[in-house]
């Protein structure tokens, strides 16, 4: 087992970026550890083993200039951690056109000029994984999560896509896909939308009270989450997808039992389309 990647990972000032750099680094492999405010990232080590970076997902200079500085100081990248992302609580009436540009733009064009910035490295290499921070809302669509599972929707359907497109490059992809974790997702990594009072007694109003009375008690370990994710990079036979969590894992597999079903009722009617 190689362990001397260079991981270059976004938001890793919190949450599972963090997490992911902590276990990263425990391992011997070295970390550029990206954030909107250098000043946020706590991780330590020395500078042949961390870089710490300025990052905007939003800002295509910004992306740019990390990857420059990180091939300048490590010389390659090995793993692209998209992580840094956004959260917003609402039904999709109660949302503001800002609130909904904010999360598009940080967990899906973020996510994409990541990729598009860091993949020229990582073909030149004929070598590499991207990990895409995704969540069971990547699957499971949530009444008052209209657009954050719009963003985790469109993130996956990019990455099974671009899984595809790198395979024979020697690029992985791998697509995460998180539960309820100890994290700040639920606390200040998270919006939530003006409310309208037809929605209060609706599953959209339901979850804005979980949301508010789950950070901070959330059941998943973080750090178990991220040695499970550089395990994964390590192994050749991780699937696509890595659900994380036994709430991830059932709501899903609910989910795919159900619209397995659904396609094998319809079956008869649709195929019923030829000239």
């Amino acid at each position: 087992m190689n362990e001397d990647k260079v991981w270059f990972i976004t938001g890793s000032n919190t949450g599972f970026g963090e997490a992911i750099a902590r276990e990263a680094l425990s391992r011997g492999h070295r970390v550029v550890a990206t954030a909107r405010c250098v000043d946020a990232i706590t991780l330590e080590a020395s500078p042949d083993a961390l870089l710490p970076c300025h990052l905007d997902v939003t800002a295509r200079d910004s992306i740019d200039t990390a990857v420059a500085a990180s091939i300048e100081h490590f010389g390659r990248i090995d793993v692209v951690v998209n992580n840094a992302g956004h959260g917003l609580v609402g039904a999709l009436e109660e949302l503001s056109e800002a609130q909904i540009d904010k999360v598009l733009a940080v967990n899906v064009r973020g996510a994409a000029s990541v990729i598009r910035a860091t993949l020229p490295t990582l073909r030149a290499q004929r070598s590499g994984t991207i990990v895409q921070m995704s969540s069971v809302g990547g699957v499971v669509g949530n009444p008052g999560h209209a657009i954050y599972g719009t963003s985790k929707f469109a993130l996956e359907g990019m990455s099974e896509a671009l899984a595809g497109e790198v395979a024979s490059l020697g690029i992985r992809v791998l697509i995460v896909e998180p539960g309820p974790f100890r994290t700040e997702f639920a606390g200040r990594s998270m919006d939530f939308a003006e409310p309208i009072a037809d929605y209060e007694q609706t599953p959209a109003g339901a979850l804005r009270g979980r949301f508010r009375g789950q950070d901070g008690v959330q059941p998943n370990d973080p750090a178990r989450a991220a040695a499970i994710i550089v395990d994964a990079v390590s192994d050749g036979d991780t699937p696509l997808r890595i659900p994380l969590g036994p709430e991830a894992i059932d709501r899903i597999r609910t989910k795919l039992t159900a619209q397995l079903d659904d396609l094998d009722r319809w079956e008869p009617v649709g195929r019923r389309t030829r000239f």
